[in-house]
């Protein structure tokens, strides 16, 4: 490859600039796919790499045709990988479907024909051999809008200057992942984690029961590392996944005696998950936790934990969960 390699720059989790401030930062949505780095060499190849660094061009034949769109052109572009469910919303659990199958050309075009993706384009760092990531945010922005990058796996959807809080509202009423606040004036940082780039993830809460817990391990050693958590579907507990942060010392240390007291030999969740090295619990704890998405499974994705919900009774800790859920 004769195109520099470009490291991707990285937003640091914070919060919406203020408001003094906001005519200074575009707002673009934080998108729940892969992050890649698109390399066009201007010959009508494509290669795809990575966060990582890692080749993935394999696994996205439907995106090949990329590296004909710049005709003779190189280009080196920033952008996320999406597999979009039949809302039009992003849907990692989709794309995981997609993302292993690097070294499997047959499988990857037959997975394509089933769960296409999209490559959302958001930034160019070189063009035409010319190095772009001393410019400022908004010049690059007019040069990669000027390339007119619409086509039917990829798109370049525009950035709103200004109007951050109606922005971020926006999101969460969508039910997106987040926003990304990037200031107009900032230079491309290969590599970095800058607070040029802001990233906002929206976080839900739900009530749940604690169905049983897993040893901690080193520091953790004789208190619960992660505790295991359902919600009621019907007449059954279904489990929704294992959380093992939130806790404070003191509070991991409470948590262990009110689990010691409500053991059981019995696995409360139906279907039982397949947990390896669980403690079972009787679920009579309501806690309340903070998760990102969910899984098309019903899991909860990035669980933490926020507090115990002793006002709450079991029953409380109840959601509408797909029926064919199973682990």
């Amino acid at each position: 490859m004769t195109l520099p390699l470009i490291p991707p720059m990285l937003a640091t989790p914070g919060r919406l600039p203020p408001a003094a401030q906001d005519a200074r930062w575009a707002y673009e949505t934080k998108q729940d796919g892969q992050r890649v780095v698109a390399y066009l060499e201007g010959d009508g190849g494509v290669l795809l790499r990575a966060r990582s660094g890692e080749d993935i061009t394999g696994a996205y034949p439907e995106l090949h045709a990329l590296g004909t769109a710049l005709g003779t052109t190189s280009a080196v572009l920033d952008g996320e990988v999406l597999a979009l469910d039949e809302r039009g919303r992003a849907d990692f659990q989709l794309l995981q479907s997609r993302m292993g199958l690097v070294h499997s050309p047959g499988r990857a075009a037959r997975q394509a024909a089933k769960v296409p993706v999209h490559l959302v384009l958001f930034d160019v760092m070189h063009l035409g051999g010319r190095d772009l990531t001393p410019l400022p945010y908004t010049h690059r922005r007019e040069l990669l809008h000027g390339l007119g990058l619409d086509g039917p796996f990829w798109s370049t959807p525009a950035a709103l200057v200004g109007h951050g809080e109606q922005a971020l509202r926006a999101t969460r009423e969508h039910g997106l992942e987040g926003l990304v606040c990037k200031r107009l004036d900032s230079v491309y940082e290969p590599g970095v984690r800058s607070r040029n780039w802001i990233k906002i993830r929206n976080m839900r809460t739900e009530d749940v029961l604690v169905g049983g817990w897993l040893p901690g391990k080193g520091r953790l050693s004789g208190l619960p590392g992660a505790v295991l958590v359902g919600q009621r579907a019907g007449e059954r507990l279904r489990y929704v996944g294992s959380v093992g942060t939130g806790w404070s010392e003191t509070e991991r240390s409470r948590l262990a005696e009110l689990l010691a007291a409500a053991a059981t030999d019995v696995c409360p969740f139906d279907p039982a998950p397949r947990v390896a090295g669980a403690h079972w619990v009787v679920p009579r704890l309501v806690g309340e936790v903070r998760y990102s998405t969910r899984t098309r499974a019903g899991l909860l994705r990035q669980p933490s934990w926020l507090r115990l919900r002793p006002d709450l009774a079991p029953e409380d800790a109840a959601a509408d969960l797909p029926d064919d859920t199973t682990h």
